[in-house]
């Protein structure tokens, strides 16, 4: 019989000497994979589609209204028509811009609890918090890249389409600061209630579901509670203002429309009536109580996405 024989390999095993970045760099790189998830970058062509879907339907408004301002002027159209401005940017792709973040917020939380690795992120120096706060974060700065570029690209159209794009400039500078705080506005709550609704399930499915329907039910209930009732012409018929069916609460009840909330405080920021029935029942409110009412529609739903992974972790 022959002994067993054995073979010692030195691999030249080391201990790591280098910079060792701890807490800061593992949220670091969470935010990155967050960014790279949401455009769908390190993964399938098909992952990338729906994006650069979302991020040209952004933009079309934008470029449409820029090409007209360039080229109004050469129509002769006199009196020239009022081009819409930064303000009418977000009421037109408010719908495109709850659309994408209702498909794909829910993709950074719910691919991680489904896939099971939520307990391998929190072996790391990393904490519940520090994942929310990282997975939000990374939304929210993907929210304001769609919201800014369409803005950006008008706001270079109105520009250089202007008879005097210095006059022009000087004029309406405001517009910068104002679409930069009301863009803020909409992308703190299209992240926030997505990912909070994302946090109950595992399935991306169900989350974009139950969010693109919580804005349509919800506008629809607002039409309807705002709505006149029919009016018929016949004997002893005197037009006069119309009186919605829910009389003086109607305008409360035009808040009832979430995806509208935050169009009600960009109105405000811009100072801009707007000509929608939802808008101007609630421009009969103080301007408090829409801002009150956004505040609320975005840290509750925060706190119960907090609350939810304290408990998972737990």
């Amino acid at each position: 019989m022959t002994a067993p024989e054995g073979q010692i390999f030195d691999l030249g095993y080391q201990n790591y000497d280098g910079p060792r970045e701890g807490r800061m760099r593992a949220r670091k790189a969470l935010f990155v994979n967050g960014v790279r998830t949401s455009f769908g970058i390190g993964r399938g062509a098909l992952s990338k589609i729906l994006p650069i879907l979302f991020f040209t339907a952004v933009l079309a408004p934008a470029v449409i209204l820029a090409l007209v301002a360039a080229t109004i002027d050469q129509f002769g159209v006199s009196p020239s028509p009022e081009i819409p401005g930064p303000a009418d940017y977000y009421q037109i792709v408010s719908v495109i811009l709850f659309l994408f973040s209702a498909i794909i917020a829910p993709e950074l939380l719910c691919s991680d609890r489904r896939n099971g690795v939520l307990s391998l992120y929190l072996v790391r120096p990393l904490t519940s918090t520090d994942y929310v706060v990282g997975r939000w974060l990374a939304f929210f700065v993907v929210s304001l890249v769609f919201i800014y570029a369409g803005q950006i690209v008008l706001q270079i159209g109105l520009i250089l389409g202007a008879p005097e794009p210095l006059e022009y400039l000087k004029g309406n500078w405001l517009d910068i600061p104002r679409f930069l705080a009301a863009g803020v506005v909409i992308a703190l709550i299209t992240t926030t209630i997505p990912l909070a609704v994302a946090s109950f399930t595992n399935r991306r499915a169900y989350a974009s579901a139950f969010v693109i329907g919580l804005f349509i039910l919800s506008s629809a209930v607002g039409e309807i509670l705002i709505e006149c009732p029919d009016q018929h012409e016949g004997p002893g018929f005197q037009q006069g203002p119309c009186e919605p069916l829910t009389r003086d609460f109607a305008k409360y009840a035009g808040l009832s429309a979430v995806g509208r909330v935050p169009i009600h405080v960009s109105d405000m920021i811009f100072d801009k009536d707007n000509e929608s029935k939802l808008s101007v029942e609630v421009a009969k409110l103080n301007d408090s109580i829409p801002i009150l009412w956004y505040v609320l529609l975005t840290a509750v739903p925060g706190i119960i996405l907090w609350q939810r992974y304290r408990r998972i972790a737990s």
